[in-house]
């Protein structure tokens, strides 16, 4: 698995970024978010049970993140057209504030070294990277297990410090120095 300090892959893959079938699709490269923070996760499947409350409270933070001139990502290993249709359908998905991306040919999974090995899909991960492209943070559950985009919120706040921060840190809160 790709890791702390090693570049994001280069990635070009089509977005769900609207309900209406005329604005839906949209592509997206690692390009177009350059000099900025990413927030890339990836959820294993849609219409599942998990991943929905996971999208959904990154979604509740997005202007959060978007504030820290971060750009939230979601990503999954099932095509385009089952992305728009559960975003329709789920009532916590209809006016998600950030592209549902599909990596139906799992390579930036697959690049990642994400690939769950007896599912097939995207294990659930998060990575944060920073404005020149490095990995600063890997977040991987277990398929059953959400996790918390608050804490993903909390060390993006720290990696932006630049600074020593300490165990459960939050913004506004002294860092350290070193002696």
């Amino acid at each position: 698995m790709l890791s702390v300090g090693q570049k994001f892959p280069q990635y070009s893959l089509t977005g769900v970024v609207s309900n209406d079938m005329q604005k839906a699709f949209e592509t997206i490269d690692s390009g177009r978010f350059e000099g900025k923070w990413q927030v890339v996760f990836f959820w294993p499947k849609d219409f599942t049970f998990v991943c929905p409350t996971e999208i959904a409270g990154f979604g509740r933070l997005e202007k959060e993140f978007r504030a820290r001139d971060a750009q939230l990502l979601g990503v999954s290993t099932d095509s385009e057209f089952v992305h728009l249709a559960w975003r329709r359908s789920h009532e916590d998905l209809k006016a998600l504030p950030f592209p549902m991306l599909s990596d139906i040919r799992r390579e930036l999974a697959g690049t990642l070294g994400i690939l769950d090995p007896e599912a097939g899909v995207a294990q659930r991960a998060t990575f944060i990277v920073d404005p020149e492209g490095v990995i600063r943070f890997v977040y991987v559950t277990d398929l059953n297990v959400g996790r918390s985009p608050e804490e993903v919120l909390r060390v993006l706040d720290a990696l932006q410090t630049d600074e020593l921060c300490p165990c459960n840190w939050k913004q506004g809160e002294d860092t350290l120095k070193a002696a």
